[in-house]
């Protein structure tokens, strides 16, 4: 499988698969199971992503090829209007993938003043804000939404899925987290695997999304705040642990 030119360098493929429209595109698996090394993570069954609105014909021909048979959208029913009107595009579906939707984030939840509260703690400086943040996904609509994406690696494991949400970084990330380390993977590698985001977004992507969301006014965010609101370094998910 080829990889995504970058004009910081090309992406590590694996786990980095080009899906054209897609960005931050990886398999979850072939890390290595802590208590026996020998083993690790299947791989061609769970791939991560940021949202898909802008898939090409290409990129859906790939997944295609992967057997991929479902895709989980973690956005709420509000959020994806919300992008959709921001001119982001709006849900895309294609034949032999079966779009389910698993909020994490009730409708209710993106009112201005808990938009506001979420994204400062995304924006604050150090780890205590994303701690906060990761706490309040696990502690909202999470519990049914990561429900539905266990059940269905339980009972449905030949079945490869994609999990996304905006840049497939946060909700996207704690399930996966906990994913791997269900299946063994130590907290170093769990980490160091949430912080291939920094490579997984390209820059023309996090430009446009910061100013999406210094334009939104509910959101309160300096220029600062949101470029550490998108970022994903080892260490925040590691704080979590």
């Amino acid at each position: 499988m080829s990889v995504i030119p970058e004009t910081e360098g090309t992406l590590p493929s694996p786990p980095f698969i080009e899906v054209a429209g897609i960005p931050n595109f990886r398999d979850l698996g072939g890390y290595p199971i802590s208590s026996s090394p020998r083993h690790s993570v299947r791989r061609d069954i769970i791939y991560r992503s940021a949202e898909p609105q802008r898939v090409t014909k290409d990129g859906i021909a790939t997944m295609n090829s992967l057997g991929i048979t479902h895709i989980y959208d973690l956005r709420s029913k509000n959020e994806i209007e919300r992008n959709k009107a921001a001119g982001r595009g709006g849900v895309v579906t294609w034949e032999g993938c079966e779009r389910l939707f698993a909020p994490v984030f009730a409708d209710e939840d993106y009112s201005p003043e808990k938009i506001a509260i979420r994204f400062q703690d995304y924006a604050a400086e150090g780890t205590e804000g994303f701690t906060r943040a990761y706490d309040s996904i696990l502690q909202t609509g999470a519990r049914t939404s990561y429900r539905t994406i266990l059940l269905h690696l339980a009972n449905e494991p030949t079945k490869p899925m994609i999990i996304h949400c905006t840049a497939g970084k946060d909700r996207t990330g704690v399930i996966c987290a906990l994913v791997l380390s269900l299946c063994g993977v130590d907290d170093e590698t769990v980490a160091r695997e949430y912080s291939l985001t920094e490579l997984g977004l390209p820059e023309k992507w996090k430009v446009e999304v910061i100013k999406h969301l210094m334009d939104n006014p509910d959101s309160k965010l300096t220029l600062s705040g949101a470029r550490n609101l998108i970022s994903a370094r080892q260490v925040q998910i590691l704080h979590i642990r």
